[in-house]
């Protein structure tokens, strides 16, 4: 945002509430529990900001709590910021020099497959200083995304297990099912994993298999870290729920306006491929926001948004239904029972009033994506101190 500009002359802007971030920050972890977080702010903190947002958590963290990223560009961003606090690289490296970036940036490596430990060994054989290390080995207990197998990871777990370079050699698995409470699944991998503790003697490590999912689902899963994610964002971690039915609170609220009204015939049509036919004489709302800015193309007739006078303080907040297709720069509201609702007023897309998850229940998406797909076109604007 420009320094001349205020959130009301914006045509789109996402208000990013950071007292909200770290209220959620509170619920990612159970009361007393003794337990280390990483604190996952890859794909630019689910679209709000990584920058802003690991500042805005600094101060909510214990000692041992860390950030998690995807990629290593993630976690080079975090360190020229000057963050200090241990970084997660979620994926690892791929290429022998992405290695040497990531040790040069001091950053803790998750180990998946075989050339990553190939590619560490040979560096550490070449006898190059490095600080201690701190890694994590993946075990792909039925996700199959990215993993050792049981006999993989046995190799792993020998082939690193005491090596002097390695101050820590920690265990993790990803679930696939932890948001389905019916699903029998993530006993299935809790029970594979282990499965391949016991096949490496593992009697003592620190495992981390809990994201946001499982944190609030799977208890018997939390272990030594845990890993939020969506959670902290106020994003519903759970299928057919709401963040807010967990006690999270959101942090952006997407807003855009009316910048044009119509009155519309009935029989009339609106907008591309003519496929919203109105039943009645109806008064149309254009708001200033399309795919163009991240809103989903797929949002269908009926998606609510919320609309709320700029003039008319005393006036309630009020629900009203997309109608017809989402176009680049714009979409076509209902505004037939809404008649205080004008020019320049506030509509919020997703968000305090409107939860995220709602509306991507009805694009057939989660609010994961909707989060991430934010263009840089929408302004972000942050509330509350970092």
């Amino acid at each position: 945002m420009t320094a001349t500009r205020t959130a009301t002359e914006l045509r789109a802007w996402a208000s990013i509430d950071l007292q909200a971030l770290q209220r959620n920050l509170a619920h990612a972890r159970p009361p007393q529990s003794p337990a280390s977080l990483i604190v996952v702010v890859k794909a630019n903190a689910y679209g709000h900001g990584m920058l802003p947002v690991a500042r805005a958590l600094q101060s909510q963290l214990r000692p041992r709590d860390c950030f998690g990223v995807a990629t290593l560009e993630e976690g080079l961003a975090l360190r020229a910021a000057g963050l200090v606090q241990d970084i997660v690289l979620l994926e690892g490296v791929v290429t022998p020099a992405e290695l040497d970036e990531a040790l040069a940036a001091n950053l803790q490596l998750v180990l998946h497959s075989d050339y990553q430990i190939e590619a560490l060994l040979q560096r550490l054989r070449r006898g190059s200083s490095v600080q201690p290390l701190v890694l994590w080995l993946k075990a792909d207990t039925g996700m199959h995304r990215l993993g050792f197998s049981q006999d993989e990871f046995v190799r792993a777990w020998r082939a690193l297990h005491g090596h002097p370079a390695i101050a820590a050699l920690r265990v993790m698995t990803h679930f696939a099912c932890a948001d389905d409470p019916a699903s029998t699944m993530t006993d299935h991998q809790l029970q594979a994993f282990n499965a391949m503790l016991h096949a490496a003697d593992i009697v003592e490590c620190e495992r981390s298999v809990a994201a946001s999912a499982a944190i609030q689902q799977w208890p018997h899963a939390h272990f030594q870290w845990l890993r939020p994610g969506i959670m902290l964002y106020g994003g519903a971690a759970i299928v057919a729920e709401n963040g807010e039915d967990r006690g999270l609170r959101p942090v952006m609220t997407l807003h855009s306006r009316i910048m044009a009204v119509k009155q519309v015939k009935a029989g009339e049509t609106l907008g591309y491929g003519a496929s919203y036919r109105c039943e009645r004489d109806m008064r149309i709302g254009i708001v200033s926001i399309g795919y163009g800015d991240g809103y989903p193309r797929r949002a269908p007739a009926g998606t609510p948004v919320l609309l709320r006078s700029r003039t008319q303080a005393t006036q309630p907040t009020l629900r009203a239904p997309l109608c017809g297709r989402v176009s680049m720069d714009m979409l076509s509201i209902d505004l037939s029972d809404a008649p205080h609702i004008g020019i320049g007023d506030d509509v919020v897309l997703w968000g305090e009033g409107l939860p995220a998850d709602e509306i991507a229940r009805l694009c057939g998406t989660i609010a994961y994506e909707l989060f991430c797909q934010v263009t840089p076109r929408v302004h972000h604007v942050y509330v509350g101190k970092e």
